[in-house]
């Protein structure tokens, strides 16, 4: 009986003391649990900037959008910063639009001509992409009701304002890395299509 008692104190305490050891091992991983680590991750800086292969600091800002295009006429100036190959077969491009017309610019002239995409008003339903190695067009991309997947410019720009757009099509096939982005009356737009991450 004695014995049968000792055998079980012994599971007992190993038991105990594997869970005692669990609890510290966690305990220990956790890193004081009471959100200090989290608080010094968002506030951290990093000690040093990047450097170069030449010894050169380099800025860890990001690039500023780089302009692939820019169109003038229509009394706008159009600038194209991005052409990206989304996962899904679908190619956004986007960019600024800035009102250079003195006046108010609503931008109806942008929404094509076809009688569908008179609902969508002032925005860049009326967009093309043309792809001339592959002598196809490709018109921006649209819900079942019409409405455009592009950027409406509810109640127009006023002279000198700046805002985003942004249009999507079909993706022109893999290996099609340049087309030619239209609108309005606006010059053509060459620009060159990136892979979206």
């Amino acid at each position: 009986m004695n014995t049968r008692r000792t055998m079980l104190a012994r599971r007992a305490m190993t038991a105990v003391a594997i869970t005692t050891g669990l609890v510290l091992t966690v305990a220990g991983c956790g890193g004081g649990g009471d959100g200090d680590e989290k608080k010094s991750d968002k506030n951290s800086q990093p000690s040093s900037p990047a450097k170069k292969g030449d010894g050169k600091e380099e800025s860890q800002k990001p690039a500023a959008d780089e302009v692939l295009a820019e169109a003038k006429g229509d009394g706008v100036t159009l600038v194209i910063t991005s052409a990206k190959r989304d996962g899904g077969g679908f190619l956004t491009v986007s960019g600024k639009v800035t009102n250079s017309s003195g006046g108010l610019w609503t931008g109806g002239q942008w929404r094509g001509d076809e009688k569908e995409l008179q609902k969508n008003g002032g925005s860049v339903a009326g967009a093309s992409l043309v792809d001339g190695q592959g002598k196809k067009r490709y018109l921006v991309l649209r819900d079942t009701s019409g409405r455009c997947l592009c950027t409406k410019f509810e109640g127009g720009l006023d002279s000198g304002q700046t805002v985003d757009w942004f249009a999507q099509f079909p993706a022109p096939p893999e290996g099609t890395d340049k087309v030619t982005f239209q609108v309005g009356s606006m010059p053509p737009a060459p620009i060159e299509i990136s892979e979206g991450e």
